[in-house]
């Protein structure tokens, strides 16, 4: 059984002149230097960093601020009793500043350094999550000669275990947790991506019992205000203005200030807000990040919430200001006669539909033409109750009503037929869902139809054709129903960089922006002879 930490003799009560400099002080606390160098001498002595290219590992050299503003006052602070201080701990800091380096020596201290011995948590929002910052771990641990004979990886249960006195250090997920019986000390990967606080607080009320327990988070900004994450910057930001707000809980922020003059430009800013520059990354390589993200708007959300940790509101809209409108043009050139592929986006039952013909020209640019129906019921009453103009698209024949409260398809497959009398069709290219019924009448009437799933994997290829088209301005489009769509529209964008339009998330309709991307994406494919589905390639 482990034993309690012993009293410390000296009374908090008289704190020292050093004590009261440190910027955390509070009066009932006193601070050990000795304890505060301990875990610094272990990291330094025997923490070992892999090598990426196959070389021998280097010894760990802590950054000034993981040692000053993290490691030291975490175990360094004391109460009366010589029990730790702080209970919880949060750390935010941009990406490429050694996150995952500061996670892994606090693990690897807190595991067989740190009294008393107990287990240590790694808590992520997901198992593939939670897998991954085990195996930052685990290769840290394999690394260093003397720790990889006191510390024992066992991979398939992603689990490490301290020979000497039986602890371990595991993975939780909060899509796998269950309330178990736990005792030691956690750390929170990314709390910023946690939509819920159940196993954070779970985690929090479970290890109170244990002597000396930590829960620290190391995290970027996130885009979820209402999250727990924000809860914890917020208590963060407070108790770095008053630590006397909550002397239990240590809060680091290092970020931009939205509000600083100086704007997300300058490089001074650059430099406060991530004091690892120069060290695990190179200024000139954050001014090539930044030098990007002046090309879209995208990019620059996401260079100012991971590159300068400043939280972005949730808006993921794809296109922004007069992006999409500046590509709002008439022709070039006649479109009568010439080919053209049809994207589709039925309705279900109620909704806007929408069918997009594409027309290629010789210099790679595109026109596209909209067709779009709505019910007149449904256009009457969200007209009504959302303001949507659909009496003025209609007045000027952007618009066509059908009657009734449901879409009539037979009226959509007669218009498109209409269209298609004019052209050469090069295939119809429509979301499966709703598809069959007019699939099989222009079938009949010799038209290729093919599917497009609607997963990442199928539109990631023709989403960023879309992009890169209205960024160089080689879209056309004239109807005023494709600008408010496209305002609409919110992007998906997964972890490798993938994206999807996002229609649970975006604010209105967006069915002629999907429909516009299912046309780029028979302009883009080779049908294939059978299952009416294609394989992507490039324009």
């Amino acid at each position: 059984m482990s034993k309690s930490p012993k009293r410390t003799p000296r009374s908090a009560s008289s704190p020292s002149r050093s004590d009261r400099d440190r910027p955390e002080w509070v009066e009932g606390y006193h601070f050990d230097a000795a304890a505060a160098d301990r875990p610094c001498q272990f990291v330094e002595t025997l923490c070992r960093v892999p090598s990426r290219d196959g070389g021998p590992a280097e010894p760990m050299r802590l950054i000034e601020w993981q040692r000053e503003r993290v490691i030291r006052p975490l175990f360094g602070w004391k109460r009366e009793d010589g029990r730790l201080r702080y209970r919880r701990g949060c750390v935010f800091v941009p990406k490429k500043n050694g996150k995952s380096f500061l996670m892994a020596a606090v693990a690897q201290y807190l595991l067989c350094g740190h009294a008393p011995i107990s287990d240590v948590y790694l808590a992520a929002v997901d198992r593939l999550q939670a897998r991954e910052i085990y195996r930052v771990v685990a290769k840290f641990v394999s690394a260093s000669p003397q720790l990889s004979k006191l510390l024992e990886v066992i991979d398939s249960k992603s689990l490490i275990r301290n020979r000497d006195h039986g602890n371990v250090l595991r993975c939780l997920s909060a899509d796998a947790y269950r309330n178990e019986g736990l005792n030691g000390s956690v750390i929170i990967d990314e709390i910023h991506a946690h939509k819920s606080d159940q196993l954070i607080s779970a985690l929090t009320y479970a290890t109170r019992a244990t002597p000396n327990g930590l829960i620290l988070a190391i995290s970027t900004a996130g885009d979820n205000r209402n999250s727990v994450g924000y809860q914890w910057w917020s208590d963060a930001e407070l108790v770095s203005v008053d630590p006397r707000s909550n002397p239990s809980f240590l809060g680091v922020i290092y970020a931009a200030d939205p509000e600083d003059p100086r704007g997300f430009g300058d490089p001074a800013v650059w430099r406060e807000a991530n004091p690892s520059m120069g060290v695990t990354f190179q200024e000139d390589e954050f001014a090539a990040d930044y030098q990007d993200a002046l090309t879209n708007p995208v990019k620059m959300g996401r260079f100012i919430r991971y590159g300068l940790n400043v939280w972005t509101e949730r808006d993921n809209r794809w296109f922004h200001g007069d992006e999409f409108t500046r590509c709002r043009a008439d022709p070039p050139e006649p479109l009568e006669g010439r080919p053209c592929w049809v994207g589709l986006d039925l309705a279900d039952h109620d909704d806007l539909t929408a069918a997009v013909f594409l027309f290629r020209s010789a210099d790679g640019s595109f026109d596209a033409e909209l067709l779009a129906w709505v019910p007149e019921e449904s256009m009457i009453e969200r007209e009504k109750k959302q303001g949507i103009p659909y009496s003025s698209w209609l007045r000027d024949g952007w618009l066509r009503v059908t009657e009734g409260s449901r879409i009539d398809q037979e009226r959509i497959y007669a218009d498109i037929q209409e269209v298609l009398e004019g052209h050469e069709c090069r295939g119809v290219f429509g979301d499966p869902w709703h598809l069959d019924w007019i699939a099989t009448k222009l079938q009949s009437d010799g038209v290729d139809v093919h599917k497009v799933r609607q997963t990442i994997g199928y539109l990631t290829g023709p989403s960023k054709t879309l992009e890169d088209l209205v960024k160089t301005q080689r879209l056309r489009y004239r109807s005023p129903i494709m600008s408010w769509c496209a305002n609409n529209v919110c992007i998906w964008t997964d972890p490798n960089g993938s994206i999807r339009p996002d229609k649970a998330k975006s604010s209105e309709k967006v069915d002629a922006i999907f429909a516009l991307i299912n046309a780029i994406a028979g302009a883009s494919t080779d049908a294939e002879p059978e299952g009416g589905e294609f394989t992507l390639y490039p324009l």
